[in-house]
């Protein structure tokens, strides 16, 4: 299986932290926000991942390169000279994706200890005309995020990308299991839009209710997109790991 690992964005509101290290690459006890994924994509079973750049994109490539002789886990990267925008590079390189095949997209931000493996079980029984699971958490702050409503058969019967007036707090997590299908999708969209970034949340999930399942997680997750964000992961991140080795 393989996955697409988006690492393109400017961290601008991560400043002045990514003035000099783009938001991937930023430190967590000792492992990079990059490497943690790499490492959470292995125990998954992930084979080969496509990972884009665009900020300080030497320093990811260098990175990447490094990680790619110490995992198993093939890596290669994609460079970005505009900003795609998530849909907008899976799109691009919808011929990463070999035909048929299931895939994983992640956004790189994230920290995350979600196993992946449960996650991808429930796509493989997911609810009937569904091209896409995505992962849900509940969140204090759902005018931020991207906020689904599901049925009993976890079918996603509503979704908008960050309500002025959310109906509740049951929140995209950022990351997703697609059919090879949902490549079709992303690139018939992005036909009909205006040029410039081509989101998921905003030009593309939005089209797809009904056609998704929710996976709700009860793992960690903290976007580090602000520094006071980052800071509470580096407080929270030990105690996880701790958990997780009891």
């Amino acid at each position: 299986m393989r996955a697409f690992l988006l690492a393109a964005g400017l961290g601008t509101r991560l400043k002045p932290l990514t003035d000099s290290v783009p938001k991937c690459l930023m430190p967590i006890h000792g492992k990079t926000l990059l490497e943690i994924w790499v490492a959470l994509l292995e125990r998954g079973g992930i084979e080969h991942a496509l990972i884009n750049t665009h900020h300080l994109a030497r320093q990811v490539e260098t990175a990447v390169r490094d990680l790619d002789r110490r995992y198993r886990l093939h890596l290669d990267t994609v460079g970005e000279p505009q900003l795609l925008g998530s849909a907008g590079t899976l799109a691009a390189n919808a011929g990463f994706i070999p035909q048929g095949e299931d895939f994983v997209v992640a956004y790189a931000d994230n920290l995350t200890d979600l196993a992946l493996q449960p996650m991808i079980a429930f796509h493989k029984e997911r609810p009937i005309n569904t091209v896409l699971t995505m992962a849900l958490f509940r969140t204090k702050h759902p005018e931020a995020c991207g906020i689904a409503a599901m049925d009993e058969a976890r079918r996603i019967t509503d979704f908008v990308e960050k309500p002025d007036r959310p109906k509740g707090n049951l929140a995209n997590a950022g990351l997703y299991i697609a059919s090879y299908d949902f490549l079709s999708i992303c690139k018939e969209l992005e036909k009909d839009l205006a040029e410039g970034p081509f989101d998921l949340g905003h030009h593309v999930l939005p089209h797809l209710v009904g056609r998704m399942a929710g996976y709700p997680m009860d793992s960690y997750l903290r976007d580090i997109g602000t520094v006071e964000a980052y800071h509470l992961a580096l407080a929270e991140w030990p105690l996880r790991e701790r958990m997780n080795h009891v």
